[in-house]
């Protein structure tokens, strides 16, 4: 299989372009010979702190050349999550910029403290996000307002080490109300690719990642193919090993599959 069988490939970002603030090797190479090659390049992530324009900014600082709208975020798709409670209105906007940029994208007024105006709740990460956000989510969740998250991601990587991800500060809200959120946006949830599907008009998409608990996942959920690649957390010996929706349909140890005289392997 070679990237002339799908017209829009879905990257995954850390593992896959990128690890802490290094680029991947031959990434840049690998992503350019796919665009040469006729295929659409968009990077999906669960990071919903920053908006597009920040992830493209950062991915160009790294070699790899990226446009804002080639970047599909959790917040962009629990946003879209967000219209099918309601219609318009105030939203308690939980989280970095990301998250609001997105909410406004979508027609909504982001605020930042709950009021009888308010009428629902979206939680992504931030790294900003301390005690008083957590209670203006928690006094809106128990009034009963829907509640979106981003991602339930538990863990989020620092410079410093590994640090706790939005999926902890959404437990402890959960822990506190008695509940979970009514939507999750992130993968392995199917509403992130779901998203890029919708903005691009993919026909023939291709999600590839490194991890099988997400990446794989999501592509699976939605019955999409799905190629590992053994540059970050998962390995191919775990992807042979894999069964149900961590099964990956292709595998490869880089992103140098991807370029003209290269192919991926199925997984056998």
């Amino acid at each position: 299989m070679s990237v002339g069988d799908f017209d829009v490939l879905l990257f995954d970002l850390d593992g896959v372009v990128y690890i802490g603030s290094e680029q991947v090797p031959g990434a840049s190479l690998a992503i350019e010979s796919a665009r040469q090659q006729g295929a659409r390049c968009i990077f999906v992530t669960n990071n919903a702190s920053r908006t597009p324009a920040e992830v493209a900014d950062h991915l160009c600082s790294l070699g790899v050349p990226a446009a804002p709208e080639e970047v599909i975020t959790a917040s962009m798709a629990a946003a879209t999550l967000v219209t099918e409670f309601i219609d318009a209105g105030e939203v308690l906007a939980i989280g970095g910029e990301g998250v609001s940029a997105a909410l406004r994208e979508r027609g909504f007024t982001p605020v930042h403290s709950f009021t009888d105006s308010v009428r629902a709740v979206m939680q992504g990460y931030g790294p900003n996000v301390g005690w008083q956000d957590l209670a203006e989510a928690t006094y809106a969740v128990r009034a009963g307002l829907p509640w979106i998250a981003t991602n339930m991601d538990s863990t989020f990587p620092t410079p410093r080490g590994i640090a706790p991800g939005n999926g902890s500060l959404v437990n402890v809200v959960a822990q506190t109300v008695g509940r979970g959120p009514d939507a999750v946006a992130g993968k392995p949830q199917p509403a992130l690719l779901q998203e890029a599907i919708r903005r691009t008009g993919a026909i023939r998409p291709l999600m590839i990642g490194d991890r099988l608990d997400t990446d794989i996942a999501a592509g699976a959920r939605l019955g999409m193919p799905t190629l590992l690649v053994a540059t970050g957390i998962s390995t191919l010996a775990e992807a042979q090993a894999a069964t149900g929706e961590l099964r990956p349909t292709y595998m490869a140890a880089d992103l140098s599959c991807l370029l003209p005289d290269r192919h991926f392997l199925a997984v056998p």
